[in-house]
């Protein structure tokens, strides 16, 4: 297999960025979901309601990037951008979501959904693309509805890495992340982004085929760098 894209969302729930090469540490990518929006019950806007996130529309109107520092640098769909800590996009995003929210650095619980790092397989894409309809849905299923850190690409047609759990994976030279488990996924991946229009589908395509699951998450056993085009093997 072979690592084929690196997605890294600076901040939870917004829109992020393909990145050539990244850090890898015990937390995940570098940078990766470290910031979030928060409302003023203290819960983090999310595409879905829980005890710890909150639904908020308009996220995906909202882009973030990594910025020269530490803090990342979010866009609003005018193209005004704003550092992470600062007030006044602070204020430009409450009024672009209709509700009062700041931009919070994590602390001492991860905004990471399941795990630090998220895998999904082209081979899962083309099998999801084929249950759902293809012809029928506007072509392939873009791997970005997914939200995943690591596209890798795995030959054939099917689910694999849902057998891939208690297995470690090396990508690259040093990196090495161990499998836990299959991704069970939310209304998110139905929802517009970037350039892939709203659909109503695939959450109950998974939902009839696959337990409602795709992808998988790891956690990192050996922290090092990630490059697009990495040769990836089971060790």
């Amino acid at each position: 297999m072979q690592l084929v894209e690196i997605r890294r969302y600076p901040v939870k729930s917004l829109l992020g960025e393909v990145v050539e090469t990244t850090g890898v540490d015990s937390r995940g990518l570098a940078g990766d979901r470290l910031w979030a929006v928060r409302d003023t019950d203290g819960k983090f806007g999310s595409g879905k309601n829980t005890r710890r996130f909150r639904r908020m529309p308009g996220l995906f109107d909202l882009r973030a990037r990594t910025g020269a520092v530490a803090v990342p640098v979010v866009e609003l769909p005018d193209g005004r951008r704003f550092a992470a800590d600062d007030s006044a996009g602070h204020r430009a995003i409450s009024d672009h979501l209709g509700r009062p929210v700041t931009l919070a650095p994590e602390t001492a619980v991860p905004h990471h959904d399941e795990g630090p790092v998220s895998l999904i397989t082209t081979a899962a894409l083309r099998a999801v693309t084929g249950l759902a309809g293809a012809e029928i849905n506007g072509g392939p299923v873009d791997p970005l509805r997914f939200r995943a850190n690591l596209l890798l690409e795995a030959p054939g047609v099917g689910f694999p890495e849902d057998d891939w759990s208690g297995r470690r994976l090396r990508i690259g030279p040093d990196v090495v992340l161990r499998v836990v488990r299959p991704l069970t996924r939310c209304v998110m991946i139905d929802m517009a982004q970037e350039q892939v229009p709203e659909r109503r589908d695939l959450l109950k395509t998974l939902a009839e085929h696959n337990d409602m699951t795709f992808g998988v998450f790891a956690t990192v056993e050996h922290p090092g760098t990630l490059a697009a085009g990495d040769t990836t093997t089971w060790v």
